[in-house]
């Protein structure tokens, strides 16, 4: 556990020191001082590993912030992409992805979207240990890549754009409880009983 931490620690340190730098993202500002940070795992190395990130760039991580970041799903798929001369020995391709949303008051959703990383790595079936070594410190590279296109995506959000997302949002659930409120009303009225209208006795002359 402790060589774990060490490697987070490590990768946070390498990604906050020149990643965004060589990537063109200027100096590392963000608009957003503070968020909310939800995860389905949240003692993983992902959710370590944004967190280091995050509070690397200045950013308050606490429940009581206006916009919460909830990484939602992160998920690993492998497939054989090609083989080569010896039948033992294949490459492999990994695709990870991170699903992530932001949600604001009263907990609408602002926005959604995913980051996605793919590599290729050769398994060796004579190396085994070898293999399973690379595939592992690919994994981690991986994960070190998602959590940098996720920060470099919050890196370009704007309190002002949030609120312009927040005002929608509200404005889409108004519409939505009104229209629902007319459905039931309009039901309401179609099944009341009819009453017959009311007949006055005849007068005799």
């Amino acid at each position: 556990m402790m060589k774990r931490n060490l490697l987070v620690i490590g990768l946070a340190t390498l990604l906050g020191a020149c990643g965004f730098q060589l990537r063109g993202v200027g100096s590392g500002e963000f608009a957003l001082k503070e968020l909310a940070l939800d995860a389905r795992n949240s003692y993983g190395e992902t959710t370590r590993l944004t967190e280091a990130q995050l509070q690397g760039y200045g950013v308050r991580l606490h429940a009581g912030a206006p916009y919460k970041l909830v990484l939602v799903r992160e998920e690993e798929k492998q497939r054989t992409a090609s083989y080569t001369g010896s039948v033992r020995s294949a490459e492999y391709e990994l695709n990870r992805t991170l699903d992530y949303q932001i949600r604001g008051s009263k907990n609408l959703l602002l926005l959604e979207d995913q980051a996605s990383v793919q590599k290729i790595y050769l398994h060796d079936g004579s190396n085994l240990i070898g293999s399973d070594q690379e595939a592992s410190q690919l994994r981690d590279e991986m994960r070190a890549e998602l959590v940098q296109q996720l920060v470099m995506r919050l890196q370009r959000l704007t309190p002002a754009q949030l609120d312009q997302l927040q005002a929608d949002a509200e404005a889409r659930l108004r519409a939505e409880q009104e229209a629902l409120e007319a459905a039931r009303k309009a039901e309401a009225e179609a099944t009341a009983p009819q009453q017959s209208p009311l007949q006055l006795p005849l007068q005799l002359r």
